[in-house]
């Protein structure tokens, strides 16, 4: 279900997108402004970007099976990764035609019907944005939130272009249309680097965030002592999902029930704290010195201390 919802909104950033990508060409062949075609161009990628989104959270939501027993989630990390680098075509796209006008200024035709009509798509891709934000953060999916991050790198290049096609309107200076272009291909080019870095570590199984990591960490101190303690703590996020492994080290007399029991307990209470989190603990005597090895998965400043 959860999900499916999730797909919803990414039904709507596809509606969205074929609606801007109409009204931009438009407005593109009214004025004959390279910053607006380079907008049109954008949208066009916001549409297969969108298509990508639908396609990966339908994936990312098959459940587990024998060739994929931790799930589907990282599938999102395509998307994403798609996406991040979709952004940065466009704004070698959007720099290459600007040096192009550079090199060969024309006069824009239309202005006032062609600044309206981008205005639309504008307030289009704005609300998309933040509803796909939210959408994002309420499913923490990183794939709608690549999406989201992409409408809103559109709506800073809307605006931009808008400016500049107004300034040229004013003062006749033409030589804004590409610039203010190149500048905007710039900002939104630093966002598809930021994206693109953040999938890059969904793919590498980086840790939990820091303020995450340091609530379980407390949890594990706070049950430590009494015979009780843990090592081998190991996180990592894949898409929307949390995945928790460590060991728990028990008083070597104590029953199988009650050292299950207590593990129950303690992977109730992670999954309290750490929403959508799969925990796996391993039950260990503390006594042995053996249940203190952590199999080769010691970290380097761990094994330095």
């Amino acid at each position: 279900m959860r999900f499916a919802s999730a797909r919803s909104y990414a039904v709507i950033s596809v509606l969205a997108a074929i609606a801007t990508i109409v009204i931009k060409t438009m407005a593109w062949r009214l004025t004959g402004s390279v910053g607006l075609l380079s907008d049109a161009i954008e949208s066009s990628i916001n549409l297969i970007a969108a298509l990508m989104a639908f396609w990966a959270l339908g994936m990312a939501s098959k459940p587990a099976d024998r060739s994929h027993s931790y799930g589907h989630s990282k599938a999102e990390y395509f998307s994403s990764g798609l996406e991040s680098a979709l952004i940065v075509v466009a704004a070698f796209g959007i720099i290459w035609a600007a040096a192009g006008q550079l090199a060969n200024p024309s006069p824009l035709q239309r202005v006032d019907l062609g600044l309206a009509l981008s205005l639309v798509a504008t307030a289009i891709n704005a609300g998309v944005a933040l509803l796909l934000m939210r959408a994002a953060k309420r499913f923490r999916s990183i794939t709608l939130r690549a999406d989201a991050q992409h409408l809103l790198s559109d709506v800073w290049t809307s605006v931009g272009i808008v400016l500049a096609i107004a300034l040229v309107q004013l003062t006749g200076w033409s030589v804004l249309d590409p610039l203010v272009a190149i500048a905007v291909a710039i900002q939104i080019s630093i966002t598809g680097f930021r994206l693109l870095r953040e999938t890059a570590n969904g793919l590498m199984d980086r840790s939990l965030p820091e303020e995450e990591l340091q609530q379980l960490e407390a949890l594990l101190q706070r049950r430590s002592g009494s015979g009780i303690d843990f090592h081998a703590l190991r996180t990592r996020v894949a898409g929307s999902r949390r995945f928790v492994s460590l060991h728990v080290l028990v008083p070597g007399g104590w029953t199988v029930k009650r050292g299950h029991d207590y593990c129950e307990t303690l992977e109730q209470e992670v999954c309290t704290l750490l929403d959508s989190c799969h925990v796996f603990t391993h039950l260990e005597p503390i006594e042995d010195p053996v249940s203190w090895q952590d199999g080769g998965f010691r970290w380097e400043n761990e094994a330095e201390a």
